[in-house]
């Protein structure tokens, strides 16, 4: 039998704050003491909101994160590195740097949370395009009910890109996480698993559809803000068909316990 899963928790960190306030969501900057000055100077924006975001997501839930698998999911990644690396190659007389070429991964952030947080249990790295994020959750489905109990630590993210790539995406940075379990203790909502919906694009709000076309993980914000209220709806994960959703209830929890 399916399990229901829960949230626990979530942190958002958003540089910008400013973009969040049409959702009447805040979010946190970026919090460079979590990552020792040696270690950070080698991080890119994208480690460093993910970090944040998923500590903050880990510290609410009250869990100790040296034991908790993990899912990253992001659409670019370490863009920036990866585009910084591939503008040397044509240059014959330029050495790439093996730091460079080792933060150039996808799982380079959940390499880091590993590293930060001594913990040894599973991480997955996870690019879908725009089902990033209903992917990320999938996953974490998929994992929770096959282990049959415990909790996951979901971390949306992206950061700023080079405009060259993709315009207009890249030309916001945001990061999510949730702390998710089959455990209904402490939790603060359920969520069903993602399913295709008939949920067209032309009926969701403007200023979110132009918030995650230029900062993907953004896809969240339906989520976040029908965790905010007494509610049970269902909520778009994605902006493009087709269109993921997931049903939120609120209900029968104590509202921002």
């Amino acid at each position: 039998m399916m399990k229901q899963l829960f949230i626990k928790s979530y942190a958002i960190c958003c540089p910008e704050a400013d973009l969040l306030d049409p959702f009447g969501l805040s979010g946190s900057d970026i919090d460079k003491s979590l990552i020792p000055a040696a270690m950070r100077r080698r991080t890119s924006m994208t480690t460093r909101m993910a970090i944040t975001a998923a500590k903050l997501a880990c510290t609410q839930a009250n869990i100790d994160s040296q034991h908790l698998a993990s899912v990253f999911a992001s659409l670019g990644g370490e863009i920036q590195v990866t585009d910084a690396l591939c503008r040397l190659l044509p240059d014959e007389n330029e050495l790439l740097s093996p730091t460079q070429f080792h933060n150039s991964v996808h799982n380079t952030t959940a390499g880091y949370w590993a590293i930060l947080n001594k913990c040894q249990e599973p991480s997955t790295a996870i690019a879908a395009a725009d089902d990033t994020f209903a992917m990320g959750l999938i996953e974490v489905w998929s994992q929770l009910q096959q282990q049959g109990s415990g909790e996951r630590l979901l971390v949306c993210y992206d950061e700023l890109w080079p405009q060259y790539l993709a315009p207009p995406i890249g030309l916001a940075a945001f990061a999510c996480a949730f702390v998710l379990s089959t455990d209904a203790e402490q939790a603060i909502g359920s969520i069903s698993l993602p399913q295709v919906s008939e949920q067209a694009e032309q009926s969701f709000p403007l200023e979110w559809l132009m918030l995650t076309e230029s900062a993907p993980a953004a896809a969240v914000i339906p989520l976040l803000m029908a965790l905010q209220q007494e509610t049970q709806e269902t909520v778009p994960l994605n902006i493009n068909a087709p269109i993921w959703s997931s049903c939120v209830s609120t209900r029968e929890f104590e509202h921002g316990k």
